[in-house]
């Protein structure tokens, strides 16, 4: 079966970043999901690289109703049958696997994996996957080599992830083949742990505003 398109495009259209939050504490989940949305950016990438993780998600998708939650870090199907049941409505891997092609058919919810390699790409075309996440993505080569990718590689759209910051977003915004960054800089630590929900909310509209090509 063919990525999941139409249910994707909306998220990586709707705004120009999609935070990419780890959430350590569950109870920071909602007080933050609820400043990002008012910042102007719903979407949200919740990472499962803590316990809280999926308690997080649950809590956003049942208490934030403006709020359009993912979960990140998918690396099998156990993994995206959890974070789909825990309520995502949309999942993001840093690559793809046969098994998450096959999770991801047996799923409502779509999918974002992961490439850099023209091979991978390519292979992720095979299985029906246009829409992809370059992770990660200054180590891999930053803006300059995905635009690399925009000629040969034509009908492939990007999310960059890793090392997009407010410093370079704007580039990669630039390119032909980005449809959005993702990025951790609208939710510092430091920010969630104090609760700075004011300051997240100001960050967020910040990143909203930035303009795409």
């Amino acid at each position: 079966m063919a990525q999941k398109t139409d249910r994707l495009l909306p998220v990586m259209t709707g705004q120009p970043v999609i935070p990419v939050i780890k959430i350590a504490d569950a109870r920071h989940a909602v007080p933050l999901a609820r400043a990002l949305a008012r910042g102007g950016l719903p979407a949200i990438e919740i990472t499962l690289r803590t316990p809280a993780a999926l308690d997080a998600i649950r809590a956003v998708a049942s208490e934030v109703e403006d709020a359009v939650t993912g979960a990140g870090t998918i690396l099998n199907a156990r993994q995206y049958e959890q974070a789909s049941e825990a309520g995502s409505k949309f999942i993001v891997s840093p690559g793809l696997t046969r098994q998450l092609v096959e999770a991801a058919d047996r799923s409502d919810v779509p999918l974002l994996p992961g490439a850099v390699t023209s091979s991978e790409i390519m292979a992720a075309l095979e299985h029906g996957y246009s829409l992809l996440k370059f992770f990660p993505a200054e180590q891999a080569g930053g803006a300059a080599y995905l635009k690399s990718l925009s000629s040969p590689l034509a009908a492939v759209r990007f999310c960059p992830t890793g090392g997009v910051s407010e410093n370079n977003a704007a580039t990669y915004l630039s390119l032909p083949n980005v449809l959005c960054v993702g990025g951790s800089w609208v939710a510092p630590d430091e920010l969630v742990n104090d609760g700075n929900w004011g300051a997240i909310e100001r960050l967020a509209r910040q990143a909203s505003g930035l303009a795409r090509r």
